[in-house]
């Protein structure tokens, strides 16, 4: 029954990838100083086109000619918070699909407010560790280790499930497995390696490639953002079988999203019901 699951879930998965490669949605990414290059080096190996576009002056004209934004508040500052707020009350408006990774969100006392004022204008999509859901769920500080996660995914299932609740968002949670709820089903996807945590970023980059998979089918984002994170996955584990390390596995994982085939993506995809 598992692997009928599965295989039903990698066809959808790779539904999604032909998607993006063939639609190219355009993504507009504010998001912090650390993470832009490999977030927009995932967005291009996997077929979106992405925009580095921060500054507000720019947002009202250009927001509302891409198909998904994403928010990361990894690097946060004064000085970028009015430029997220007004492309996601921009999107919100226009009805676009938008996704917020909440970087280290219970690390301060400004870090935890600004990514629940955020959420009041309402993402699509969260995403984050299992200290972050958990922090934003209890919009309590502190509760993360700098930007690493001290709890495991399996101890912010419930967080996960309320904070979707409350925000009307689909939240997922990264870990050892990938959990995604709707606030009412849950899926796990247990795709990946342990090295990709040692390469900075990983996480965001997902998080932007998940933007690109909901904009191919905004009313179908739980089971784009699992698609998402599994695929990351797989690209994951196809780039270890020839990484040396951290370095050597970040351009190989790169290379194997670019890469990905039919085969691969039904065969490797590993997402279950919970």
């Amino acid at each position: 029954m598992e692997d009928g699951e599965e295989r039903e879930w990698g066809a959808k998965a790779w539904t999604y990838l032909s998607s993006v490669r063939s639609l190219s949605p355009l993504i507009q990414c504010i998001t912090n100083f650390v993470s832009m290059d490999l977030t927009a080096n995932t967005l291009l190996s996997a077929g979106a086109s992405p925009a580095m576009l921060h500054s507000p002056n720019e947002s009202p004209d250009f927001t509302p000619q891409v198909n998904a934004l994403y928010i990361n508040v990894g690097t946060l500052s004064d000085n970028w918070l009015p430029a997220m707020e007004l492309a996601t009350q921009l999107a919100s408006k226009l009805n676009k699909p938008w996704v917020l990774d909440p970087v280290a969100a219970g690390a301060s006392r400004f870090r935890l407010k600004a990514c629940l004022d955020l959420i009041s204008l309402k993402p699509t999509v969260i995403r984050g560790n299992a200290s972050e859901i958990i922090a934003l769920a209890k919009a309590s500080f502190p509760s993360t280790k700098g930007v690493d996660s001290s709890h495991d995914s399996t101890d912010a299932v419930e967080a996960a499930k309320s904070l979707a609740n409350s925000s009307g968002a689909v939240v997922a949670v990264s870990g050892a497995v990938d959990f995604v709820t709707d606030g009412n089903r849950i899926v796990g996807a247990r795709n990946g390696v342990p090295m990709m945590q040692k390469i900075t970023a990983t996480g965001c980059a997902v998080t932007a490639l998940i933007a690109a998979f909901v904009a191919t089918d905004p009313s179908h984002a739980m089971e784009a953002t699992a698609s998402a994170l599994a695929v990351f996955g797989v690209a994951g584990e196809l780039g270890m079988e020839t990484a040396r390390g951290p370095a050597s596995l970040r351009t190989h994982l790169i290379d194997s999203l670019h890469g990905l085939d039919q085969t691969a993506v039904i065969s490797g995809v590993k997402i279950t019901a919970i």
